[in-house]
């Protein structure tokens, strides 16, 4: 490891980590597994761990996870979102964030979501399988929609349940397209626009299959409506 400048850290010639970000956002740098080599991976992980205390790792493989574990660092690795985690110390959780999803397909996303929200320090409720087309599933978590501090919901296909959603609540919503569905549904781009043209206020839109950009921030709202 060599020192690069101030709150950053080179790893050989690959990657400058950015040691400062948990004091700028109160969260360690998250690792972004996909497209980079195993090995590269876990070293950054490993940096990261050794320096916070902590650190999380999106759409890690079976193989990062195991030369995490191979370097001796405690951790969990869950199979169906990719998401890797290790704690030294767990922070005591603040607010609540509702993860919901229309149906068993968007559940990778949905977990992403929901492990992310629960790294960055809020306490996670989840409504699986909740989709519109059996409406009175969604009817059933009426309490949840109400008592938390954010909600991500997830829905592939046309993309309906976020604004159904959000006509029903005052929680902030933010709404997760995922690649779930036929050939009309243009590998989650139908479920975009739909979700962009929402008429139900309060309903915020990010990436397709961008689970963990929805549970950081919902996270953020939930913990920050704590703090105040």
């Amino acid at each position: 490891m060599t020192r690069r400048s101030r709150g950053t850290l080179g790893l050989g010639d690959f990657a400058v980590l950015d040691t400062a970000r948990a004091a700028r956002k109160a969260v360690p740098e998250v690792v972004y597994c996909g497209h980079k080599t195993p090995g590269d991976a876990a070293a950054i992980i490993a940096a990261l761990y050794r320096r916070h205390g902590r650190v999380m790792a999106t759409r890690a493989s079976a193989e990062v996870a195991d030369r995490v574990a191979r370097a001796g660092i405690p951790h969990d690795w869950d199979a169906r979102s990719r998401v890797l985690r290790a704690v030294r110390r767990p922070a005591r959780a603040r607010g609540l964030v509702g993860v919901l999803c229309a149906g068993t397909s968007d559940l990778p996303v949905a977990e992403e979501a929901a492990r992310c929200a629960e790294f960055v320090g809020a306490r996670v409720a989840r409504r699986f399988d909740v989709g519109v087309a059996g409406l009175h599933r969604l009817l059933a978590a009426g309490r949840l929609l109400r008592a938390a501090d954010a909600l991500v919901v997830v829905a592939g296909m046309e993309g309906a349940l976020p604004s159904v959603v959000g006509g029903l609540t005052a929680t902030p919503v933010i709404a997760v397209p995922t690649s779930v569905g036929y050939g009309a549904s243009y590998r989650g781009l139908a479920a975009l626009l739909a979700m962009m043209n929402s008429c139900a206020p309060g309903v915020a839109v990010v990436n397709i299959d961008n689970g963990f950009g929805a549970g950081y921030l919902a996270a953020m709202i939930a913990t920050r409506r704590r703090k105040s």
